[in-house]
C-alpha cells in the first residue's frame, strides 16, 4: 500500500492508496487523519517534500501508521528538498542537509528512495537510501534529439553524473564547462566552456536542478561564443522559481520531470513523468 502525501504524485499507481484528510486547526497547526483500516503490514509513504512543513507531514503520517500497527515503512522522496545545502560555506550556517537526513533517519525507515540527488552527500547520510538514477529520464530526452548532440556538463560538481551518464547511454560526446561563484552573494560572475568549437552541433545542457535559470542563461551564452548549435535543457528537478520566459528565449525545448510539482503544458517545456520512466 502506497501513503502518498501529495495527492497529485503516485508514483505507484498499481498498488492500492490509503485514503487520508489533511486539515489545518485555527491555530495554524497542520493535521492529517487515515480514514480506513490498513489491510497491510508495509506502507510505502511519497511526497514531493521542498520544505520543513512538508517533512512534518511525513513524520505525522509515520506516526500515525505506527499507532495503526505497520511495521514496515519506506519513504520515496523524488526530490530532496535540502539536498543544496550539502556543505558549509559561510560561518554561522547550519549543515542543512544533515538535519533533515536526521529526522527522515528517525524514523527507522527501511528504504529510502530518491531520484538524481544533488551529490553523494544526501545518500551518504541517509539510512538503507537508494538512488535512481537519471538515465532513463535523460534517454527519454535524447530519443526527441539528433544522434550528434553533444551532452554539456554545466560545472564540476556535474561531471561524475555526466559521465556515467555517457557511459551508460553510449556514442554520445561530453563537453565539460564551469562556472566561478561568489560564495558570499551566490553571484556567478564567469563561465568557461573547454572546447574550442563546438561546431554547429545541437548540445543538450544535463543537471539535477534548475531553480532561478540563472546559470543556464549564463552557461547558454558562453556556448553560443563557442559556436553552440540549437541549445536543449534537461534538469531532473525544474523549480523554475523566476518563470520559463527567459529560457524559453534561450532554449529550443526544456525537458523535466515531475518530482517537484507538475508544470503547464508549454510547447517548449516536455515533461517527463516519474511514475511511468523512473521510480520502480
Amino acid at each position: 500500500m502506497t501513503f502518498d502525501l501529495d495527492s497529485d504524485f503516485r508514483p505507484f499507481p498499481a498498488l492500492e492508496q490509503i485514503p487520508f484528510t489533511k486539515f489545518r486547526f485555527p491555530a495554524g497547526e497542520a493535521h492529517l487523519r487515515i480514514t480506513s483500516h490498513i489491510a497491510s503490514d508495509k506502507v510505502i509513504i511519497t511526497h514531493r517534500a521542498s520544505s520543513f512543513e512538508a517533512l512534518g507531514e511525513i513524520l505525522l503520517a509515520v506516526d500515525a501508521l505506527r499507532r495503526l500497527g505497520v511495521k514496515h515503512l519506506e519513504l520515496v522522496l523524488p526530490y530532496f528538498p535540502a539536498a543544496r545545502q550539502d556543505r558549509v560555506m559561510i560561518f554561522g550556517e547550519p549543515l542543512t542537509v544533515k538535519v533533515y537526513t536526521d529526522i527522515i533517519n528517525a524514523q527507522g525507515f527501511e528504504k529510502v528512495t530518491l531520484f538524481d540527488p544533488h551529490s553523494d552527500v544526501t545518500p551518504a547520510l541517509l539510512d538503507s537510501c537508494q538512488v535512481i538514477s537519471n538515465t532513463p529520464f535523460i534517454k527519454e530526452v535524447i530519443s526527441d534529439l539528433p544522434s550528434d548532440t553533444y551532452l554539456i556538463s554545466p560545472d564540476g560538481g556535474a561531471l561524475k553524473k555526466i559521465y556515467k551518464l555517457a557511459q551508460d547511454l553510449k556514442d554520445y560526446d561530453v563537453v565539460e564547462c564551469s562556472k566561478s561563484r561568489n560564495v558570499q552573494t551566490g553571484e556567478i560572475s564567469k563561465f568557461t566552456v573547454y572546447q574550442d568549437d563546438l561546431q554547429a552541433r545541437p548540445c543538450l545542457i544535463v543537471d539535477d536542478i534548475c531553480d532561478g535559470g540563472g546559470t543556464f542563461l549564463g552557461l547558454a551564452k558562453a556556448l553560443k561564443a563557442k559556436n553552440a548549435g540549437p541549445l536543449y535543457l534537461a534538469v531532473s528537478h525544474g523549480i523554475f522559481s523566476k518563470g520559463l520566459e527567459q529560457l524559453c528565449e534561450v532554449f529550443e525545448k526544456i525537458y523535466t520531470t515531475n518530482s517537484f510539482t507538475d508544470h503547464p503544458l508549454s510547447p517548449q517545456l516536455i515533461q517527463v513523468p516519474l511514475e511511468d520512466k523512473v521510480v520502480v
